[in-house]
């Protein structure tokens, strides 16, 4: 599928036009973009690989970092780049490993104006360093797209399930949202200045990834992320084969915070990933010698999408990121199934598991547990 011939007015840069370099129909090619200057002067040139098939079809980026110290879809991007088999056989591929490499460098989430780059789409171009920078990307990257993936993670302390996050109102997005093949899938349209809803906004349909933690590159993230790429292509006949979806998805639409009501050490009953039911235990709160103080419960059944890394928290503070279960989806019966059939969704828990201790609740916390 094409989707230019859909988009009407909007005019897409051929992707074979770089500046100083012309990639032909059948040739991969690593390149650079000038998105800015370091304070040196030094200009800050970020590696893109371009990949032309002979045969004409769309256009698809996949990106990441542009939050500096995620860089979980940085190692996936990687070894996208590093596998031999990967041969398009029809439109282009755009694999751009780090998009804010000022941050990168810095291992940090933000540009060094302390602005979030995720906040400041489509850009312009006599703005702010971050206002620039977007502008810059923004033109580069999705004025020459068809389609992309935004691959990121959770915040610093956190952790996130893989999970697929997009508009599912919009055809395009719901389709690849699903080829990509993660069980859960959030219906979000993402908040303004976003490069998802900007790029979606501006005619080229994005989607978010989001998984694992910063300052990692988790195997079974890498994993999932990399599947999910190869099945997107697959979806849009840009390499051969069918997508390999789970035979079990569950598209979220309300997703809420779980907050400490006090301050105190954490003991986690629940794993990233894990379904639970309505008034489940998910934390105790206790003193540091032990002594209980509060209880998090979840407030209806759902999946543990985040949660905190951090086992000292404060009142207010969020512990646990539940996704709402849809009307007519168990808990009992998800978590079966996935036991029974969905056995890489089964390992990515276990590995997310590694980062926190999780420990049974006690019986005063264990009240009585429903759908």
């Amino acid at each position: 599928m094409n989707a230019r011939g859909r988009r009407g007015p909007r005019q897409l840069r051929d992707v074979g036009d770089w500046p100083n370099q012309t990639i032909l129909p059948g040739q991969t090619r690593n390149v650079t973009l000038a998105v800015s200057e370091s304070y040196s002067g030094m200009t800050v040139r970020i590696p893109i690989q371009v990949r032309r098939a002979e045969q004409p079809g769309p256009t698809l980026f996949v990106t990441a970092a542009i939050h500096g110290d995620e860089v979980n879809g940085t190692g996936a991007i990687r070894q996208l780049i590093s596998m031999p088999e990967l041969t398009l056989s029809r439109g282009n591929l755009m694999l751009v490993p780090v998009m804010n490499l000022l941050a990168f460098d810095r291992h940090s989430r933000y540009l060094p104006d302390r602005r979030d780059l995720n906040r400041c789409f489509p850009g312009n171009p006599e703005g702010s360093l971050a206002s620039r920078m977007a502008h810059r990307l923004f033109d580069e990257i999705v004025g020459r797209a068809d389609f992309g993936i935004d691959l990121h993670t959770a915040a610093v302390r956190r952790t996130n399930y893989p999970t697929v996050r997009g508009n599912m109102r919009n055809a395009d997005i719901a389709r690849m949202a699903h080829a990509f093949g993660t069980e859960l899938v959030i219906d979000s349209k993402g908040a303004t200045g976003t490069f998802r809803r900007e790029a979606t906004r501006a005619g080229c349909p994005t989607i978010v990834v989001e998984a694992g933690e910063v300052w990692k590159v988790e195997p079974t993230i890498v994993e999932v992320t990399v599947k999910g790429i190869l099945n997107v292509l697959r979806e849009l006949d840009m390499i051969d084969g069918t997508p390999n979806i789970p035979a079990h998805q569950v598209v979220i639409k309300e997703c809420k915070w779980v907050r400490a009501a006090r301050g105190g050490f954490l003991q986690f009953h629940v794993k990233p990933g894990e379904v639970v039911k309505k008034n489940q235990p998910l934390a105790t709160i206790t003193t540091l010698l032990g002594e209980e103080r509060s209880a998090v419960q979840s407030p209806f059944a759902g999946v543990i999408v985040g949660m905190t890394t951090l086992p000292a928290i404060s009142p207010g503070e969020p512990v646990c990121n539940i996704g709402k279960l849809p009307r007519g989806v168990q808990a009992t019966a998800f978590r079966r199934h996935r036991q029974e059939k969905q056995r890489l969704e089964k390992r990515v828990v276990q590995d997310l598991a590694s980062n926190v201790l999780v420990v049974e609740p006690s019986p005063t916390d264990a009240s009585e547990n429903s759908d």
